[in-house]
């Protein structure tokens, strides 16, 4: 290589590295702060996690304790001073929900609470609604029982299945064992009923005197 290509890299070289460090003293300050947002991005991250999961064990022991309080009224009163944020309350209330015979008022309005939540997810919300109908019973008109049934009947819903089944049983209160022979088994076939769940409605349709439908393959 000759000495002027040498010389004319080295100052193309030179302007370079100038341009470089005129712009890094112009701009550098956008690096920098990259770097502060990415490390306290992830220092935010872990924080954040570390309350979680302290707000976690501390409603966890929270719970245990109240649960290992002696009486009934006791533990009740021991859950319901529990803080609780979010689905926190969701769980809260359906543990309080979880004792019927001991205050059926309480239950019912520890569901209620739970049900017309819109921040809980719906599987909290559905199963309270769900068990809401059980615990209520006759208290409730079969009217009222079916159409909050009917809103967790739907596809997609988590307790889907559980609600079909409590309406096929509305249909033997009604007097219609014929229809609710056909409803319990189509649910029989149903792809998201359990065993557990089929066998208790191949009992039910015996007892009314139907047919079991024959099982499908596959």
């Amino acid at each position: 290589m000759s000495n002027p290509d040498s010389f004319i890299e080295e100052v193309t070289e030179e302007v370079r590295r100038d341009r470089l460090f005129r712009l890094f003293r112009k701009y550098g300050w956008v690096g920098v702060v990259a770097i502060l947002a990415v490390v306290g991005g992830t220092a935010w991250s872990e924080w954040s996690k570390s309350r979680e999961a302290a707000r976690a064990q501390a409603f966890g022991d929270a719970l245990i304790d109240a649960l290992d309080t002696g009486a009934p009224q006791e533990r009740r009163a021991a859950l319901a001073a529990i803080p609780a944020e979010a689905d926190q309350s969701g769980i809260l209330n359906l543990i309080l929900a979880g004792d019927p015979a001991e205050d059926k008022a309480a239950t019912l309005a520890a569901l209620e609470k739970v049900a017309n939540d819109a921040t809980l997810s719906p599987a909290y919300r559905d199963l309270a609604v769900l068990r809401r109908v059980l615990v209520a019973g006759a208290d409730l008109s079969v009217a009222d029982r079916r159409a909050a049934l009917d809103g967790i009947a739907l596809p997609g819903r988590p307790y889907r299945v559980l609600a079909a089944e409590q309406l096929a049983y509305l249909l033997i209160e009604d007097g219609k064992p014929d229809e609710a022979i056909a409803a319990l088994a189509a649910l029989m076939q149903d792809q998201e009923a359990s065993g557990a769940l089929r066998a208790r409605l191949g009992q039910m349709i015996t007892a009314l005197g139907g047919t079991l439908p024959q099982a499908t393959g596959g």
